[in-house]
């Protein structure tokens, strides 16, 4: 049987997620933040690719920028990374448990790895590498 309603009044009472714009505006957010922090990852990648293992660490620990940057670029990095897998998961995953399943995986892996990328960039910067 076909409907007469138009899709305006088929839409119109269903209400909103109330969770789409401010996802959609941290991933953007965290786009912009990655652009510079990337910029400057490729040129200390450069950079260091002529220096060995110590002399990464030196250069890692001669300023507060370097491990300060290198941080940000992780936490900012795994915040993006985590956003938009997330709403890979809701948008294509339609099972309830596996999709719950796979969220809770995406948020405890980026978070785990995280974590660790930031200790190992606090541990060489403090002194505790050698």
């Amino acid at each position: 049987m076909a409907s007469y309603r138009t899709p305006l009044g088929r839409a119109r009472g269903l209400g909103s997620a109330k969770h789409g714009v401010g996802a959609w505006i941290a991933e953007r957010v965290t786009a912009v933040a990655l652009v510079p922090l990337v910029l400057w990852a490729v040129f200390a990648g450069l950079r260091l690719a002529a220096t060995d293992y110590y002399g990464a660490v030196a250069w890692l620990t001669s300023s507060m920028v370097n491990p300060v940057l290198m941080g940000l670029f992780v936490i900012v990095g795994f915040m993006h990374m985590h956003g938009g897998l997330r709403v890979v998961i809701e948008d294509y995953i339609t099972k309830t448990f596996s999709r719950t399943v796979l969220l809770l995986l995406n948020l405890f892996v980026c978070a785990l790895v995280g974590a660790l990328a930031v200790f190992s960039i606090l541990k060489v910067a403090l002194g505790g590498a050698y």
